[in-house]
């Protein structure tokens, strides 16, 4: 292949270019379409000896070395090449910082510090929650506070959560959480004993853990919900339901005797799933856990007596914690002995029925609708995979008599020759038809949205339809709480576009944090957490809200 040096002029810059002699006028154009962003269509070459045709052999030319070609032409509107407006950095320039934050990095794990994998795991699932970590950003510790002996400021487990989430947030090695975790053994001695089968600390139960973190954060850790409201705890507003519990008495002589039921409020920050020999399912443990028989003295007949409580939701909080209570002590061993039962639980969780009725009534017509909604999304997503394995992006599609749904007939627009009328019948393209079902989507949308309730609406930090997401679990490996291993499951989250700043569709894949070691696996991997032998099962479960649309019927 002979190729010669020219020169091409274009608007006052010059390029230096190969022409291959052997080649053709187009092939010559596309050289020049990628130097300019000028279209081969819009390209007119003038070289002594007349002007490039697309089908022009290069040679006619006989180019000299150095010859000065002119190019007219100006690119078009539509696929214009441009020069970026911010400069381009490759990961291999950016700051460790820079790189943890980019699309598909691997989150930071956790350095196991000597049996501190409890920690670990509790630690990786609670922050998968933003609105937490958004908040944790914005703490400030209290400048004035000092431990009982006046000797020392009190290490504050609020700021070194907040430090430590910050720095997992600036790399993807795995950090060692030694400032946290001698912040919680100085506010919780219990996490601080050593173990007695040799040197070193002492595992620790995942769960414990996990209340005593949020207890301090429910004492800490304030938020507004504007710059003039009043301050409220986050805990609270976003991981804290409400229990409306009965208190009645099983013997009927109390009943007739003119004993009352006892009702009562209380504030829950997660629910229980107790197991028995009937508990196959996680709705059965909660259903377990929201009644319970307990033993008190019934002022009525003057001595002790059986009571039954029985608990209802009456509000349910953005986030979700589930324990599954699978540790008991053991009188003979001295020891926490685990249940290894099998349980099952769901991605989604519906707990509207354990709710109380006035809340029931709140939340049934929005989740009933979330799922009419979810049926047409899935009803049109149907039809256009159908459509396109059918071949339906043919110009037959859009044409009358082709693939589109048949409109209803028009009137008749005069008469053939024997007296009868004449009837004509239109098709509605596959655009018309997509354009009809989008709208009536969009409408339900908003429908979906006027059906909340005014008071779970100006409630942000509440669950607004009774559906649950999964986005964390804590597993524990082994057969007591005292020993074994725990790791974190965490789902993830869906990258925001550098551009809109929304986020994208979900890959559905979650991360594996066992301690340092980070790994992405399937949903699939999620279902064999459900227990039945000494492996990998569920702790903790985190659940979050089912995201629901706005007014305009968009989701974030």
């Amino acid at each position: 292949m002979a190729t010669i040096p020219v020169v091409v002029k274009h608007q006052g810059t010059k390029y230096d270019v190969e022409v291959d002699t052997e080649s053709t006028g187009e092939v010559f154009k596309f050289q020049l379409y990628s130097l300019t962003g000028v279209e081969p269509e819009r390209q007119k070459i003038l070289i002594k000896g007349g002007q490039v045709k697309d089908d022009t052999s290069m040679s006619k030319f006989n180019f000299q070395p150095g010859q000065s070609i002119m190019m007219l032409g100006t690119p078009g509107n539509k696929d214009a090449l441009s020069r970026p407006k911010e400069q381009i950095k490759f990961v291999e320039d950016m700051t460790e910082a820079e790189a943890a934050q980019q699309e598909g990095a691997i989150p930071a794990g956790l350095a196991n510090l000597g049996n501190t994998c409890y920690l670990n795991s509790t630690l990786q699932t609670l922050r998968a929650i933003p609105e937490l970590q958004n908040a944790l950003s914005k703490y400030e510790a209290p400048s004035n506070a000092v431990n009982t002996t006046g000797l020392l400021p009190p290490l504050d487990l609020t700021k070194q959560l907040r430090d430590l989430y910050k720095y997992m947030s600036e790399t993807q090695e795995a950090f060692a959480p030694h400032a946290f975790l001698t912040s919680l053994r100085s506010a919780f001695p219990q996490f601080a004993e050593r173990s007695r089968t040799g040197n070193g600390f002492a595992q620790q139960d995942a769960e414990e853990a996990w209340s005593q973190i949020v207890t301090q954060l429910r004492q800490k850790l304030r938020v507004k919900d504007t710059p003039e409201s009043a301050e409220s705890s986050f805990i609270d507003k976003y991981m804290s339901g409400e229990l409306t519990s009965e208190l009645v008495c099983d013997e009927p002589a109390a009943r007739e005797a003119g004993e009352t039921p006892v009702v009562s409020k209380e504030a829950f920050l997660k629910l229980s799933c107790h197991i028995d020999g009937s508990t196959n399912h996680l709705r059965d443990g909660i259903a377990n856990g929201l009644s319970e028989k307990l033993e008190k003295r019934s002022e009525v007949l003057g001595r002790e007596a059986v009571y039954t409580k029985t608990s209802k939701i009456s509000r349910l909080p953005k986030y979700l914690t589930v324990q599954f209570v699978r540790f008991f002590w053991k009188r003979e061993t001295q020891k926490k002995a685990k249940i290894m039962r099998k349980v099952t639980f769901p991605h989604e969780l519906d707990l509207v029925e354990f709710c109380d009725d006035k809340l029931k009534g709140m939340l049934v017509p929005v989740r009933d609708k979330v799922r009419e909604v979810r049926k047409d999304e899935e009803d049109i997503e149907r039809t256009r995979k159908r459509r396109k394995r059918n071949g339906a992006g043919d110009d037959t599609a859009d044409v009358p008599g082709g693939k589109g749904a048949k409109k209803e007939a028009s009137k008749a627009t005069g008469t053939s020759a024997d007296g009868d009328v004449e009837m004509t019948e239109t098709y509605k393209t596959d655009a018309e038809i997509d354009a009809e079902r989008d709208a009536a989507l969009l409408a339900a949308k908003k429908e979906l949205h006027a059906l909340i309730d005014p008071s779970l609406a100006n409630d942000d930090g509440a669950n607004q339809s009774g559906l649950y997401e999964l986005r964390g679990v804590v597993t524990h490996q082994g057969a007591s709480a005292d020993s074994g291993h725990y790791t974190a499951y965490v789902k993830k989250t869906a990258p925001a576009d550098a551009k809109t700043g929304k986020r994208k569709e979900e890959d559905g894949k979650w991360w594996w944090f066992n301690d340092d070691k980070v790994s992405e696996v399937t949903a699939d991997k999620i279902e064999t957490l459900a227990g039945g032998g000494e492996s990998h099962s569920a702790l903790i479960l985190l659940y979050r809200a089912i995201p629901l649309p706005s007014a305009e019927g968009t989701i974030e």
